[in-house]
């Protein structure tokens, strides 16, 4: 990360990042495809499961934040060759994934129908949402523990272990949902069950491989420990993070609340398409990933005039990747579509579909820019701006259009109409966070010591 060419080693970075995030959202299509395919009775099985996704991203947001504070902090600290204090982040950020995820087993199992129920989830759902997200919830843990450990690895430059490590949970996954639903006719508990095995399975392996590693990521059981200067380093990171994605949950709470008033079959058609959407999203945030981690060990290094190519080649590569996918997505909309929901009965549901993905498909590359910005912003140290900013560019703004124009326009009251505010809310919100990284990065550079600037190993 501290030298050679920034765009090849950013790109060879994000590469396995963004394989591990579709690896990982195998595990909810899989949910996805078994149950609208196999269950019962598909259509509620379908929307009971969709109905679940942006409220369980809402409640685990701050603590999967506070695991970028962790990559953030253990990135500056390898930079800067501070082997004790690395020591120090390895264990506490275990520490806190494995309290910090009983905590969300237990709000999560306990509250799941009050919740749903908030977010005006139909009756004829809330029975199999409830079951689903309860046993989701149950594995949490495991899912604080891969996502903390994926975060220390990232943090020093490994990104190939955890793809391989979603490469066997989810294929045991897919085994797993095929086996309940089809066999043994579990419906949604039979997808909900394949899940939290398969989270199990990718802690345990990222786990093991953190204890065999040599040096100051290695994770030892006796060395187990919240360190509280270190847990309030990650914390100053972690919590504007945190608070930034539950930001952005809420707003897609909202959002799935009025897809909620559209019926179960908007529910059904909005479901495919935001699966489909998240492999653009995750394939774009990847590219985050590579510059908070490329970003934090050159500013750990004081490789202050190297972090601008970083932010060139972040929106280079990006772009790249969203503007491609997203038009591989349009050109095989109907296949991948059929895929979710096949058969003429269910054309209402795939026609739903393709509305949100007639808004996003080619806009998401916006976002992708969006986080990158970012990621800039935290690999500096700083999460406070980015999360203010988002708060206002994307989730105030959402939350206003879909009380007014959504709620209140009868042309707009429909599919198209609520998610066209996603592309504007990226467009807002990027400028405005790379006008804040151009702002901090001046400033950390007037505050760096005599010829720090002039660090400049390889180029873009």
């Amino acid at each position: 990360m501290l030298n050679g060419n920034i765009v090849g080693r950013m790109f060879a970075y994000a590469l396995p990042v963004m394989l591990s995030g579709i690896l990982q959202l195998l595990f909810n299509t899989a949910d996805v495809v078994v149950v609208g395919r196999f269950a019962s009775d598909s259509k509620k099985a379908l929307a009971a499961v969709g109905s679940t996704g942006s409220l369980t991203s809402l409640i685990i947001s701050m603590f999967v934040g506070l695991s970028v504070g962790a990559c953030v902090l253990i990135s500056q600290k390898l930079g800067a060759g501070d082997e004790d204090g690395v020591s120090k982040a390895v264990h506490t950020s275990v520490f806190i994934a494995l309290v910090f995820g009983l905590m969300l087993s237990a709000v999560g199992i306990a509250l799941a129908p009050q919740f749903l129920t908030w977010m005006d989830t139909p009756s004829t759902v809330l029975d199999w949402s409830t079951l689903y997200m309860r046993i989701y919830f149950a594995g949490m843990p495991m899912t604080m523990l891969y996502n903390f450990g994926s975060a220390i690895l990232r943090a020093k430059g490994d990104t190939r272990f955890p793809m391989l490590v979603l490469t066997c949970a989810g294929v045991a996954n897919v085994g797993l949902n095929l086996l309940l639903v089809t066999v043994f006719h579990a419906d949604v508990a039979g997808v909900a069950i394949a899940t939290v095995v398969s989270q199990t399975v990718s802690a345990l392996m990222i786990l093991f491989h953190l204890s065999r590693l040599r040096g100051c990521c290695r994770f030892r059981l006796k060395l187990l420990r919240c360190d509280k200067e270190i847990l309030l380093q990650i914390a100053r990171v972690g919590i504007p993070a945190g608070m930034q994605s539950m930001f952005f949950s809420i707003s897609n709470v909202m959002l799935q609340a009025g897809v909620n008033q559209l019926g179960d079959t908007a529910m059904a058609g909005n479901t495919t398409g935001s699966n489909i959407d998240s492999y653009l999203y995750m394939s774009c945030n990847s590219v985050y990933h590579a510059s908070i981690a490329f970003t934090g060990q050159n500013f750990g290094a004081g490789q202050y005039a190297r972090i601008k190519r970083i932010a060139l080649a972040g929106v280079l590569i990006v772009s790249v990747i969203g503007l491609s996918l997203g038009g591989l997505v349009l050109a095989f909309e109907e296949p991948l579509l059929e895929l979710y929901s096949p058969g003429p009965d269910k054309a209402d549901i795939r026609e739903n579909a393709a509305l949100r993905l007639s808004v996003t498909a080619l806009t998401y590359f916006l976002c992708g820019l969006m986080e990158v910005a970012c990621g800039l912003l935290r690999g500096l140290g700083n999460s406070a701006a980015p999360m203010i900013i988002s708060l206002i560019g994307s989730c105030v703004f959402r939350v206003v259009w879909i009380k007014t124009v959504f709620e209140h326009v009868p042309s707009f009251h429909n599919l198209s109409g609520l998610f066209v505010s996603y592309p504007v809310s990226w467009i807002i919100t990027t400028a405005a966070e790379f006008l804040a990284f151009a702002i901090v990065y001046r400033s950390r550079v007037r505050r760096a010591p005599p010829g720090a600037t002039e660090l400049q190993n390889g180029s873009a």
